[in-house]
């Protein structure tokens, strides 16, 4: 009589999966695979009930070959994945904001966020911006691997002194401890207007640095006040946070009057150029080197938000680049 229970029971829930993947496959024409998703954490939720209640891994391998049996040539459907089903419900069961992105995400980059990152900041940290980002699972990988994240939790601002608890978390994120400008080709020696300059015509390249929210509002964006005018190097509006970023560029190490000067810029930003609606200016300090203990020092007195990073360029080996010609002699070579 119990295995005769067990049976029906199996046989019911074997049917609901199904009719509950159809429903999916029909609906997953007009959407991009948020319907399967769903479909996937529904069968982790019934798998992860079934096992609190008995089921074993025999049946969990019977409902894999009969789940394949009914959908043949639909891939999803092996025992691994739908123990990734149950494990993946079991890590989002009681948080809508985690379920909602990962009914967002390709199954694939989901399972490795929930598989290779235990923390709930990092993990929430790369579903945002896996799903912002339309970041590939291979360039995923790549930012898990590089720890993104460190970089992000690492960067030094005041944020908590001049924001609410609500956004320091959600401003800080927007914001990287350094910044890799290989791309803008520069040599060793360059002048802060150089820099500025690269930027500016690899402004694409640039954003893609900083992140999809970033618009560019101008180069040298002129403050006035009292018949005096005053530049800020580059100002960007970000359309989260509706705030203006004032990026300050610096091809030196940082000192505490960059940050004065930086907190004045925003304050003008603030009283002559925000709209009402807008929320208060961000300042970022890029700056070729800092030391950790100065920045948190020099921040300490300003009051407004400002962060401070650095920015690295990927160069050849010393022992490469010494072999190799100078301008001058690709001029000579190049002249014959």
């Amino acid at each position: 009589m119990k295995k005769e229970l067990q049976n029906r029971d199996y046989l019911k829930t074997l049917f609901a999966m199904k009719e509950r993947i159809q429903q999916a496959q029909h609906r997953s024409y007009s959407a991009v695979n948020s319907e399967m998703i769903l479909a996937y954490l529904d069968i982790g939720k019934t798998i992860s009930s079934k096992t609190k209640t008995g089921w074993g891994t025999s049946v969990i391998k019977k409902l894999s070959k009969d789940l394949q049996a009914e959908f043949i040539g639909v891939k999803g459907f092996s025992e691994r994945n739908l123990r990734l089903m149950r494990f993946v419900y079991e890590e989002t069961e009681g948080n809508a904001i985690w379920q909602q992105l990962v009914a967002k995400l390709h199954w694939g980059h989901t399972v490795m966020i929930f598989s290779k990152i235990k923390n709930k900041e990092e993990r929430l940290f790369y579903l945002e911006k896996t799903k912002k980002e339309a970041w590939s699972r291979s360039m995923l990988q790549e930012k898990i691997k590089t720890n993104i994240f460190a970089q992000h939790k690492n960067f030094q601002n005041n944020f908590d002194k001049a924001l609410t608890k609500q956004e320091v978390v959600k401003y800080a994120m927007q914001f990287k401890d350094e910044y890799d400008l290989s791309f803008l080709n520069l040599p060793d020696y360059h002048s802060e207007k150089q820099l500025e300059n690269a930027i500016v015509s690899n402004i694409t390249k640039m954003l893609g640095q900083f992140g999809h929210d970033f618009a560019f509002m101008g180069q040298q964006f002129r403050l006035e006040l009292d018949d005096k005018e005053y530049f800020v190097d580059l100002l960007f509006y970000h359309r989260k946070l509706k705030s203006m970023i004032a990026i300050e560029l610096k091809i030196d190490e940082f000192k505490p009057q960059y940050s004065q000067q930086l907190n004045w810029y925003l304050h003008l930003l603030d009283k002559t150029v925000k709209y009402p609606e807008d929320n208060q200016s961000i300042g970022i300090l890029l700056c070729k080197t800092k030391s950790k203990i100065t920045v948190e020092y020099a921040l300490e007195i300003v009051n407004k938000p400002i962060g401070v990073a650095t920015y690295n360029y990927t160069e050849l080996p010393e022992y490469i680049a010494k072999n190799l010609p100078n301008e001058e002699q690709f001029k000579q070579i190049f002249s014959y």
